[in-house]
């Protein structure tokens, strides 16, 4: 199952001790379980947890012209998953940014090939692949790593099935929690600009999955503090 970690990262791990296993965690896992484990399996959480499997499900990704399915990269990459909207002003731009910190790692201590990252939209009516490309670049993706994949859904109903159904993750469109207020300068919007400021109430999640497909890490709540999510990524990637 496990293979010898990059060379590369033999040193700059020394800081992450506190990340790898000491043999107390889930069979199949590099990292020890998070403190608040033991209460979250005895919670109802809806979405993966540390140990478990990861879902499956088969979304496009469209600036790759092809579907990825979120299992496909077993064997072969660890994986990083988030779900976002691009239009979010509030915990969304925060779980990009976590992501592309270590596919920015990634590439700085020679593990970008042992990695894909998985953002997937649930917004798709209006993040096309034109805005998502616009996104990842602003964000200061490298679309050449070939590591990032950018899924998007077809439809309003694929999304709640993949991101909602599938991983757990609750989202709920403004229209369906209660109308925008109105001004009269939002009256002058066309419909695009509307959807584009509307809000989307949604639970926050980023996922570190392990070349077997079970789940390392899961973090809710927004981004990891400090360099956490870097720290745990590296750890995997060595400890493997």
């Amino acid at each position: 199952m496990r293979a010898t970690g990059a060379a590369a990262l033999g040193t700059s791990l020394a800081g992450c001790s506190q990340l790898t296993s000491s043999g107390n965690g889930a069979d199949g896992v590099v990292l020890d379980p998070p403190e608040n484990h033991d209460r979250i399996k005895e919670s109802d959480i809806p979405h993966p947890i540390y140990g478990e499997e990861i879902p499956e499900a088969t979304v496009p990704a469209p600036l790759h012209d092809r579907s990825v399915t979120t299992t496909e990269f077993e064997g072969d990459r660890h994986v990083m998953l988030t779900f976002v909207y691009t239009s979010c002003t509030t915990v969304c731009p925060g779980l990009t940014a976590a992501l592309r910190r270590v596919q920015a790692d990634a590439h700085e201590e020679g593990y970008e090939d042992e990695i894909a990252f998985l953002p997937i939209t649930f917004d798709p009516e209006y993040d096309t692949p034109e805005v998502l490309e616009a996104y990842g670049e602003d964000y200061g993706v490298d679309f050449e790593a070939g590591n990032w994949y950018f899924l998007r859904p077809e439809t309003h109903g694929d999304a709640k099935e993949v991101v909602e159904d599938t991983f757990g993750v609750a989202f709920e469109h403004g229209e369906e929690s209660g109308d925008m207020a109105h001004d009269d300068e939002s009256d002058e919007m066309d419909d695009e600009e509307m959807n584009h400021e509307r809000h989307i109430t949604h639970t926050s999640l980023i996922l570190l999955v392990n070349k077997d497909g079970l789940v390392e890490r899961a973090w809710t709540g927004g981004s990891p503090g400090g360099n956490e999510i870097v720290d745990a990524a590296r750890a995997v990637v060595e400890g493997w």
